[in-house]
């Protein structure tokens, strides 16, 4: 039997420069998430990608935007001490209503539809907030509409209540300011951002102030079939966490040099691919974003260094994403994504149904005379 020997550090103070010091409040435990190569297997040998693992927050990635517009609010005094917070949700921003309301002492209600996970039900009821569920989508805005519909009515029920309105409130991007400054203090350079699109958070947040420091970054977005967001028809999605059935404020435009809407099954492929090989996974953005990540680590010039973000874990969608009883029920196993995207040259050229990439980007909500004739859009190129 060999001795152990263990190196001591001199002095206790060195043995805080890598750890996180005690958090006296849930709020105390956000931030400061790691970054992780994926390479081979999962893409061609020799390249890769960074990706920040916002799963290592308490709920997720919206454990952010969910603190700083709650404490941006009470700088305001938008937000009363002890008043209810309401807001509409698919899952994750709930997580951090929860945590935010926990930490600074208010009552949550989040306001969700059928779609939600039992699991992430039953963790906002544990964390001790009240679900109020809708059960007809809107004509026209679907489920996102009718959510927004209900928290309207208790909004009125109860004035003194305060919505985030995440979708609109611009301190959903100032939130994602601490993201990116520790994308920069982690990896210096960084040459291509890729990230999902739902709210227009985050995108917008991370990618405004990593052009900051890098003037030439490459910005792609990633958006799942069936979104309105960047031009596309409505249609019905069983992705959640990005797509949207309306137009959110919150996605800047002129940030992206591209958009990739990337379907169901090619997205769980992906998921499930990460899981398997590199024991860091997430649910539908995850495997979105990872498919692109991939295809631009093989397509570019090797030194180009891309970056993802992985909003969560794959705790909430074993379920869904990673239940072969769920894929199997909705044809999402065996599809094997192509080597290359679609290409098509105006987002509202047609309406895509795998894996497409369009490097026009346009605002739909805006009308533009250089869009496609027939056609609405405010074009970037």
């Amino acid at each position: 039997m060999h001795p152990t020997h263990t190196s001591v550090p001199d002095s206790p103070a060195q043995l805080l420069t890598d750890t996180k010091r005690p958090a006296h409040s849930p709020a105390g435990l956000v931030g400061d998430t790691p970054v992780l190569w994926i390479g081979a297997p999962f893409t061609a040998q020799g390249r890769g990608f960074w990706t920040k693992l916002e799963g290592h927050n308490p709920g997720g990635i919206k454990d952010r935007t969910a603190l700083h517009m709650v404490q941006a609010a009470h700088a305001r005094g938008t937000l009363l001490p002890g008043a209810r917070i309401v807001e509409s949700t698919s899952g994750t921003l709930g997580l951090g209503l929860a945590l935010a309301g926990a930490a600074f002492g208010h009552p949550v209600t989040v306001v969700t539809d059928p779609g939600m996970e039992p699991l992430m039900t039953g963790l906002l009821t544990a964390y001790g907030a009240d679900i109020e569920l809708v059960d007809t989508p809107h004509p026209t805005g679907g489920w996102q509409q009718a959510r927004r519909h209900r928290v309207e009515e208790l909004l009125a029920v109860h004035p003194d209540a305060w919505c985030p309105d995440q979708y609109n409130n611009p301190d959903n991007v100032a939130a994602y300011a601490s993201l990116a400054r520790e994308l920069v203090a982690q990896l210096g350079r960084i040459d291509t951002l890729v990230v999902s699109v739902g709210t227009g958070g985050h995108s917008a947040g991370i990618a405004s102030v990593l052009r900051h420091y890098f003037p030439h970054l490459r910005v792609v977005g990633v958006d799942t079939t069936g979104s309105t967001i960047f031009g596309q028809p409505a249609a019905t999605r069983l992705m959640r966490g990005l797509g949207s059935s309306i137009y959110p404020r919150n996605v800047a435009y002129a940030l992206f040099d591209e958009v990739h809407w990337v379907a169901a099954p090619e997205a769980v492929w992906a998921a499930r691919t990460l899981a398997r090989h590199h024991y860091a996974t997430g649910g539908w953005s995850v495997g979105a974003v990872a498919l692109v990540a991939r295809w631009l680590a093989r397509t570019l010039p090797a030194e180009n260094r891309i970056v993802t973000v992985f909003p969560d874990g794959p705790q909430r969608y074993v379920g869904t994403v990673f239940d072969d009883a769920y894929c199997r029920e909705h044809d999402l196993l065996n599809h094997l994504p192509a080597d290359d995207p679609d290409l098509i040259q105006h987002p509202q050229e047609r309406a895509v149904t795998r894996w497409t990439r369009c490097t026009r980007i346009t605002d739909p909500s805006t009308p533009s005379d250089t869009a496609v004739p027939g056609l609405a859009g405010a074009e970037r190129r």
